[in-house]
């Protein structure tokens, strides 16, 4: 499958690395690609600098946001909640029919960290992606854990625990739960329409509670019915 991944961060790194391994077509998208390429210094939270990365995985594709989406089959939005909409809306028409996995949370880190919810209760990021590029299947998921976690759940407890998705388009649902399930997740749970992206984003201040009394962000969480 051709997988954009949007944003050259841990998250960003972390899953395209992996997809790369599971033989996908990756594309990472970026606002510069000759500027991305050239970084040598860590990311901010202390991933390997993007030019060490590529070295790594030589069949990752660096391209623009736009050149990265047009021959995609399917888009993962891992670019940070401040910047989702402004990178995205330009991106409509290209988007236009595509699965959208979106993983953003809308953190504002003005005041330290935990951060306060930008958007909550009543709305979600995955609505205002979806209200946004109203012709592209949103999905939401992955938003909950930490990066290594999504693209590996087998790192803990054997993969036995949860993750969460929500949207509108059932086989767009589909195809992102056949990508989970590609990562190693086995419980998959499909909470509903794109409203119901507000629980999974509304449960990071309790992530970053969890984090502080853990001392590692390498925890999940699981649904026992």
């Amino acid at each position: 499958m051709n997988i954009a991944v949007l944003g050259t961060g841990v998250v960003g790194k972390t899953l395209a690395g992996r997809l790369a391994s599971l033989g996908h077509a990756v594309a990472m998208g970026t606002r510069d690609p000759s500027a991305s390429a050239e970084r040598t210094e860590p990311g901010r939270m202390g991933d390997p600098p993007l030019s060490t990365f590529l070295a790594g995985h030589p069949t990752i594709r660096l391209a623009t946001f736009a050149d990265a989406v047009a021959e995609a089959d399917v888009v993962i939005n891992a670019l940070s909640g401040a910047i989702t909409l402004v990178v995205l809306g330009p991106l409509a028409d290209a988007l236009e029919g595509k699965v959208l996995v979106d993983l953003s949370n809308g953190l504002d880190f003005t005041h330290g960290f935990p951060p306060r919810l930008t958007v909550c209760n009543d709305d979600s990021m995955g609505e205002r992606v979806q209200r946004a590029l109203p012709r592209v299947r949103v999905v939401k998921t992955l938003n909950t854990l930490n990066a290594s976690l999504m693209a590996d759940p087998a790192a803990l407890a054997g993969a036995d625990h949860t993750v969460f998705l929500s949207g509108n388009d059932a086989d767009a649902k589909a195809t992102v739960t056949a990508l989970l399930q590609g990562f190693g997740w086995t419980d998959v749970l499909d909470l509903g329409d794109i409203t119901t992206a507000r629980g999974a984003e509304m449960y990071f201040p309790l992530w970053a509670r969890l984090f502080g009394a853990l001392g590692t962000p390498n925890f999940s969480i699981k649904v026992v019915r």
